[in-house]
């Protein structure tokens, strides 16, 4: 049984690095929770929330919100200092669907309201056109502080800013996959990207300029990938953890600095 956490430290304290977004205070760094579900995926949140994570990544495709809301309690840290995302799938992109399945997402997490909620994947283009409405009414009725998409292209991205104030797009983003264009647009507009697969998964860790640099910095690979992001403007990270070694060592990237010309060699990869 893991012990509720005793908070000695402020929510600006847990987390070195903090992006300002529409006014809203967000960890650069949060925990992916796909595939972690049952008891032993709370479990694994919960242990997580412990080690200091203050920004959790769920989804109802996920079938794990109960799951998170379980361990967000049993953690006993304070809910205001928890970072929370979740996502409305495609197929629930109707009037009668959204607003129930948002609903339903509170009930599972035992919150009133999200901290950003976002399009999961595209549709066709009126029905991101509908959904993208859908979020106005869930920031209208105080489901959630912030809305968002994942998955989106650009082109669908600045179709659904013309509707609603989306403040995100979560994509797979990675030293081998670096959408320039799309980070560039969403640094200009203030928005953030939230990075999932940052390691793709592990397998840019093979990748000879990331084993030299972890030699480099005396630090894991991944903890120079996950570097590499979160020293880029407007950038998150929501990588997973299989063991509580690598959930703790995801968080020991906020006491160094690549240097410029390392960061280039990483994006470098991007072109091979």
């Amino acid at each position: 049984m893991l012990r509720p956490a005793k908070e000695s430290r402020t929510f600006k304290q847990m987390q070195q690095k903090l992006l300002d977004i529409q006014k809203v205070t967000i960890p650069a760094l949060g925990l992916g929770t796909y595939k972690l579900t049952g008891k032993e995926g709370a479990r694994e949140i919960q242990r997580a929330l412990l080690l200091g994570y203050r920004h959790i990544d769920t989804a109802e495709m996920y079938g794990n919100e109960g799951d998170v809301g379980d361990a967000i309690k049993a953690s006993g840290i304070n809910r205001n200092n928890i970072f929370i995302t979740t996502k409305v799938w495609p197929s629930n992109f109707s009037k009668n669907k959204f607003i129930p399945c948002v609903e339903e997402s509170l009930r599972k997490l035992k919150i009133d309201t999200l901290d950003l909620l976002l399009l999961h994947w595209p549709a066709d283009d009126d029905t991101n056109k509908l959904a993208a409405g859908f979020l106005n009414d869930c920031l209208y009725k105080q489901y959630t502080k912030l809305v968002g998409v994942s998955n989106f292209s650009l082109t669908q991205l600045m179709q659904a800013q013309k509707i609603a104030p989306v403040c995100c797009n979560q994509v797979e983003y990675s030293p081998y996959n670096n959408n320039k264009q799309l980070l560039q647009y969403m640094q200009q507009q203030g928005l953030m990207l939230t990075a999932y697969s940052p390691l793709a998964r592990g397998e840019v860790l093979r990748e000879p300029i990331i084993k030299k640099l972890a030699a480099k910095y005396q630090r894991s690979g991944a903890q120079i990938v996950l570097r590499w992001l979160l020293q880029q403007d407007k950038v998150a990270a929501i990588p997973k953890a299989g063991t509580e070694k690598h959930s703790l060592q995801n968080l020991q990237v906020f006491d160094f600095d690549l240097s410029e010309n390392d960061m280039q060699q990483v994006f470098a990869l991007a072109q091979k």
